[in-house]
């Protein structure tokens, strides 16, 4: 039996009132801890606690628009003017992740879980398992150029596990991240950080069931202001402005004055594929991660390559001077075969050797050249190789799904695109074999060639060498004639070089295709860097095919005009202006249907400031629409079950803001108009 002290309402109390250096502009409360994240007019984020004890402080260097935490209060996304999203970790304020899925403004953000784990056919409940753990060590890191202070570079620590919990979805709920930008577009990223589908309502045909039921229309020069996703994550609410368009061939059709509007998506994909998905997105975010090490550790390679080539041609390019400069009709390679058979030395290898070069100078040459060739091969064994085979093992993981297609058809798996994947994951693995092959040999000539100087250095001084390391003359040979002004690693390393591949070797490769397993013949003329670069383009296509059936199954089902705007308003200034708010809560009326469609036990609140401008008569009010999303199927069937009330706002305040709160409760924030 209820009493009058439960239903009474508590007061609120001030229990902080401190001031920050700037405007603070977006405040967000943590879904699940006591921290409030806060952006500042002069685009800084403020993570306090809420005995305001300051946790950290960041600042992306560009103008922040929208933010939002991820559901388990983890990790908290920031979208950007440039329409670039940051992932942050809330505990350091680390950058995690950067998405880059608009090109205008991210005006709004949105992120939410299933209200449910992922349940099998038995109506167990169950978690997708990665497999990967059991036959791998833990994915390698991107490495860190030498020389460079952790943190600099903005790669995580190792001895940090956010950005690894980040990648790792297996037993998280299954979540979408939505983000809006000002030029209409919403993109949709499974775990906030594979993208997995975009849409533009501009492109949308409109059906709007509380104007006219047989003609469609469309939304033009649209500004989204605010997007939520339900919880079951099949519908989205979209609170937009922009002009509505009949789309009729009529010229007598009239284009509507610009209003504010509310839409409704289907995202039933979501919740009908979200185990297809789950399973997908874990693959695919850690194939892309993994791809980033395999980028990293080529660059990181090449560069240290080239400074030491850079070191040699640094010393041994002097020689050709000194030949010149002794008018001698020669190279250094013909200098040094000379010395090497035995001939008279020339004054100018003679300078060289003992003057210029000298045995500190060829200690300290093969000490950089050996010691990176060491390096390199450190990056190939501990970062380079172990992703490229994580990679193929995922593509397998992958392979076997595509061939599913009762199930993952549906969301674009592609079988043969898969297919094309999977095969060059494998070819980079051969390709890495190959490098380390070289490298191992042009360190091997490398070493032999500069004991053969120090050798000979030696006896142009008349010193004793008998301590010398020995080495091997038709190595020499081979070096000079092959190494000395070539350089077959950063071949290897570049993309626009082609290797040449005799006839023989070439008919080979052919012969051994005839027996399955691969079917590119031309991988042998192909560098590391080249390989890499199809592997990855060969990636992107089939990762987009998923996304662009996604994005093609979400559409518009309904279309609720809320009220005009003043043609002269922009639509960045009104978004600003109207303090709006989406709400989902739990709907007792409502029964759970099966696993195949959707959840319809959440009903939705829309709620909305008036403007005074277009009504003078009702001016300083608030409207609620409930129930928007519920009215679907009534509306086909000839009624309505759209509620909606207007609440008025009592004579000199101003709604600043506003939120609903629980579903019984409005709670607004006033300013006091002071007249």
């Amino acid at each position: 039996m209820e009493t009058d002290e439960t239903d009474r309402v508590l007061p609120f109390q001030l229990q902080f009132d401190k001031p920050v250096a700037s405007q603070v502009k977006i405040a967000e409360w943590n879904p699940e801890k006591d921290l409030l994240a806060m952006v500042t007019e002069d685009s800084k984020i403020l993570l306090h606690r809420f005995n305001w004890q300051r946790l950290w402080t960041i600042s992306p260097g560009r103008n922040i628009t929208s933010l939002c935490w991820r559901p388990d209060g983890k990790a908290i996304a920031v979208g950007l003017e440039d329409g670039t999203i940051y992932l942050h970790d809330v505990e350091n304020g680390k950058l995690l992740r950067s998405l880059k899925s608009h090109t205008v403004a991210v005006v709004c953000l949105n992120w939410e879980e299933e209200g449910q784990l992922i349940r099998d056919d038995s109506k167990n409940s169950s978690s997708y398992e990665d497999r990967t753990s059991r036959f791998f060590p833990p994915a390698p890191r991107v490495p860190r150029m030498p020389g460079v202070v952790s943190g600099d570079t903005g790669f995580m620590d190792d001895s940090e596990d956010s950005y690894r919990e980040l990648s790792n979805s297996s037993y998280q709920r299954f979540n979408i991240l939505c983000s809006g930008d000002k030029d209409g577009s919403i993109c949709f990223s499974i775990f906030g950080i594979f993208p997995i589908g975009k849409i533009n309502i501009h492109k949308f045909s409109v059906p709007t069931p509380f104007i006219d039921k047989q003609t469609p229309r469309q939304i033009l020069n649209s500004s989204i202001y605010k997007v939520s996703l339900s919880k079951d994550l099949c519908r989205l609410i979209v609170m937009c402005s922009g002009e509505l368009n009949e789309n009729t061939e009529s010229r007598e059709s009239q284009m509507v004055k610009q209003g504010m509007h509310s839409l409704v998506l289907d995202t039933s994909i979501f919740w009908k594929r979200k185990s297809e998905l789950h399973q997908l997105a874990q693959q695919a975010s850690n194939i892309e991660d993994l791809t980033e090490v395999i980028r990293a550790s080529l660059s990181v390679m090449c560069k240290q390559w080239s400074d030491a080539m850079h070191t040699f041609h640094e010393k041994f390019d002097s020689l050709s001077t000194l030949i010149i400069d002794h008018a001698l009709d020669s190279t250094p390679q013909e200098e040094f075969l000379s010395l090497l058979g035995g001939a008279r030395t020339s004054s100018a290898v003679h300078q060289f050797l003992v003057n210029s070069l000298g045995e500190v100078g060829v200690k300290r040459v093969l000490k950089v050249i050996c010691g990176t060739a060491k390096e390199l091969q450190r990056i190939v064994l501990d970062h380079l190789q172990p992703a490229a085979e994580i990679i193929g093992f995922r593509m397998g993981e992958l392979r076997g799904l595509s061939r599913w297609r009762a199930r993952y058809h549906g969301i674009g798996l592609d079988e043969m695109l898969i297919n094309n994947a999977t095969e060059k994951s494998g070819m980079i693995l051969v390709q890495i074999e190959r490098f380390m092959r070289v490298l191992s040999s042009v360190e091997q000539q490398f070493s032999n060639f500069f004991n053969w100087l120090l050798k000979c250095i030696k006896l142009l001084m008349q010193e004793p060498s008998d301590q010398l390391l020995p080495y091997n003359s038709e190595l020499v040979v081979i070096f000079l004639k092959f190494l000395y002004d070539q350089d077959p690693v950063k071949q290897l390393l570049e993309v626009d070089h082609d290797i040449e591949v005799d006839l023989e070797t070439m008919q080979r490769v052919k012969e051994l295709v005839q027996f399955g397993g691969f079917s590119d013949c031309e991988y042998l003329q192909r560098t590391l860097a080249k390989e890499f670069q199809q592997m990855e383009d060969s990636f992107k296509e089939a990762f987009l095919m998923p996304f662009t059936t996604i994005s093609r199954k979400m559409l518009c089902e309904d279309l609720l005009p809320l009220f005009p705007l003043p043609s002269s308003s922009s639509s960045a200034s009104v978004s600003m202006a109207i303090p709006m708010s989406i709400s989902y809560y739990e709907d007792a009326s409502q029964a759970v249907s099966s696993n195949q469609t959707c959840q319809h036990s959440f009903v939705d609140y829309v709620c909305f400031q008036v403007p005074d401008e277009p009504f003078s008569d009702i001016a300083n009010c608030i409207g609620v629409i409930r129930g928007f999303t519920h009215d679907l199927s009534s509306s086909k069937n000839g009624y309505t079950s759209l509620e909606a009330v207007l609440l008025y706002v009592p004579a000199g305040y101003e709604c600043v803001d506003l939120s609903l709160y629980k579903s019984n409760c409005l709670v607004v924030k006033w300013g006091i108009c002071v007249i």
